[in-house]
């Protein structure tokens, strides 16, 4: 690989959390989530049921067998969305998400936007969609930069 080739940090990080995705337990969208700060990992998160619980994997999606689409009724759901686990992560290690950026497969719920306007983020940066854009007012109000970049290559480049 060249350096002309090499990804730069934002695709770097967008691929990781693409990987960390890989984990997730929902049955409907697999989503990743890294916290950087200073080109430094400080914690990842992935959808999925709380930690020792069953999940959809093995009960199956309520959320698909009442009906209820994608970005509404969150609360029904018994996964943890990919921001609220990072989160969650970062404060069992006694990490601080202050001035951090998040790299996220899928832009925010508002209730995770919520979460990371309290947890102090500086900025998010995705290459997906989820459907709900009403953590944009939020965003905006607090600060927080948001981006939308391409998404990263699925191919990983190894040199012998």
């Amino acid at each position: 690989m060249t350096k002309a080739e090499r990804p730069d940090l934002d695709e770097y990080f967008l691929k990781i959390a693409a990987v960390v995705a890989e984990r997730a337990t929902c049955l409907r969208h697999h989503v990743g989530a890294v916290a950087v700060r200073d080109k430094h990992i400080l914690a990842t998160g992935y959808n999925g049921a709380p930690s020792g619980l069953k999940d959809c994997l093995e009960l199956g999606c309520l959320r698909d067998e009442l009906g209820i689409p994608s970005g509404t009724r969150h609360e029904i759901c018994r996964g943890i969305h990919a921001e609220q686990n990072v989160i969650i992560q970062a404060s069992l290690h006694g990490v601080s998400l202050e001035g951090s950026t998040i790299y996220c497969t899928h832009s925010p719920c508002r209730l995770c936007a919520k979460m990371l306007v309290n947890a102090r983020i500086k900025r998010y940066v995705t290459y997906g969609k989820y459907n709900d854009d009403a953590f944009n007012d939020l965003f905006e109000e607090a600060g927080i930069e948001f981006a939308t970049n391409e998404r990263p290559p699925e191919v990983v480049s190894f040199k012998d």
